[in-house]
Formats: C-alpha cells, sequence, structure tokens
C-alpha cells in the first residue's frame, strides 16, 4: 500500500432493514461516501452487517444493492483491497460477493499488519464466551443441514420471513445508548485475553453500534466503529494514527 494511502474500516449499515424507513436514503449517503474515499484508499474493511440481511441461492441472491455493490466492485477493478467480514446479519455470504465485487471474504476474526502495526479484526458477534444465546442461535444458523433446507424454502417466502425476523431484532429495539463500561464488556475482556498472549496495536470491532476509542493494556487501543443508523461513523488509519470520523456529506 502507497505511504499516501489512507486503510478505511467501516461495520453495521444495515442497508435494507425493515426497521428503518431510510434505507434509500442510507443507501445513497454510503455510495457517497464510499466515492469520497476511494481516491484515498489504499484498503478498505467492511466490518460485517453491510446488509441487514443476506442470502444466496446458486441462481438468487437479494434484490437490490446494486450502487453498493458496484462500488465494491469498483475499488476491486482499481486494485484496491476490499475485506469483506460477515456479521450476525449477513453471515449467509457465500461465494456470490467475492466472485462478482472481487472482495476477499472473511468468516472468522483476523489478525494482519498494516504500515508495521498490528491489527485484530472482527464484527465482534460471538466474541463474548458469556452470551450464550447468541453462541447457541449461530450454531443454528451456520448448520449446513439446516442451511440446505432454508435453501429449499421459495425466495419470495425464506426472505419474508428472515425480513419478519430481522424487523423483531434486538435492532429494531436498540437504544444506543452512548455510555457503557467498556472495562465490563465481554469484547473489551476477550481483547485483554489476546494480550495476554501476542502483542496487537489496534482490536477493531463493529456490532454493538457504539463509537468508541479506548487504551488497552500498555499500548494498545481498542475500537468500536458504531454504525450507518446514528452516527455514520467510520475509522482510518493512515499508516501513523487511527481515527474515528464520522460523515458529513
Amino acid at each position: 500500500m502507497s505511504a499516501s494511502k489512507k486503510t478505511y474500516f467501516v461495520s453495521d449499515v444495515h442497508l435494507g432493514a425493515p426497521a428503518f424507513k431510510n434505507n434509500h436514503e442510507r443507501e445513497l449517503l454510503f455510495a457517497r461516501w464510499l466515492d469520497d474515499i476511494k481516491p484515498h484508499a489504499g484498503a478498505l474493511y467492511l466490518m460485517g452487517d453491510i446488509f441487514d440481511f443476506w442470502y444466496e441461492y446458486n441462481k438468487v441472491v437479494p434484490r437490490g444493492f446494486t450502487r453498493i455493490l458496484g462500488r465494491i466492485a469498483g475499488f476491486s477493478d482499481d486494485g484496491i483491497p476490499v475485506h469483506f467480514f460477515t456479521g450476525n446479519h449477513d453471515l449467509w455470504v457465500f461465494d456470490y460477493i467475492p466472485q462478482e465485487t472481487g472482495a476477499t471474504l472473511h468468516r472468522n476474526e483476523l489478525i494482519t499488519e498494516i504500515s508495521g502495526k498490528k491489527f485484530f479484526l472482527a464484527h465482534g458477534d460471538g466474541i463474548d464466551p458469556d452470551d450464550k444465546g447468541y453462541h447457541f442461535l449461530k450454531k443454528i444458523f451456520t448448520n449446513k443441514g439446516l442451511q440446505w433446507a432454508f435453501s429449499r424454502l421459495h425466495p419470495n417466502l425464506a426472505l419474508m420471513l428472515a425480513h419478519k425476523w430481522s424487523k423483531s431484532s434486538r435492532l429494531s429495539k436498540i437504544d444506543f445508548q452512548d455510555e457503557f463500561e467498556v472495562n465490563n464488556e465481554g469484547m473489551y475482556k476477550f481483547a485483554e485475553n489476546i494480550l495476554q498472549k501476542e502483542s496487537i496495536d489496534y482490536f477493531i470491532f463493529g456490532h454493538r453500534h457504539l463509537m468508541l476509542d479506548t487504551e488497552i493494556g500498555a499500548s494498545g487501543r481498542f475500537i468500536l466503529l458504531g454504525d450507518w443508523i446514528k452516527n455514520f461513523s467510520f475509522g482510518v488509519f493512515d499508516g501513523e494514527k487511527f481515527e474515528l470520523k464520522q460523515y458529513k456529506d
């Protein structure tokens, strides 16, 4: 990556969320942000829940999101690496997005080095070992047999059921609290445990819909990326420092 280029991180856009009425406006804004950062981008990390729901059949993919998929492909076509992390809402991404857009798909956490700094990257779902309910739910959602059975449903019925579930999910009830005890957070404790095994400069997560940049360990940073529902936020690393920002069109 060129020294003058920046690395961008974004999560929890929840495109197409039935819980919200401004999906079209949010998609346009997100597309505009992608256009704005592209000339400066050395890499783009999409850190999960970019789509509120995504499920691929062999010959069918969800309707919509043409602007965003085209722009992601444009990044790849211009040689800008795009990394797509599955979240808890879009974990049924299979091969369509990697093949059509050129993005690298990540289903698990990733430890990578950027400009000499070590990054631990994950959406953040399932990291809290005490969240037993979600761990059980994720086993159901990732079960190959159940995925096969779901694929036997007609897409109209399957997507209707999925959107009904999404509309009644935590996302539609979230209060977007602005303050919380980070030291008591499962993700923060998880990161502390990782630091006992190896040195990490930046832990970057989504999932919580909160903006946070705080110290962890002797010199590390623990970062929550926020969302594109309330915060319209993203992270950017210029090779020397990491910043959380909010997009103002």
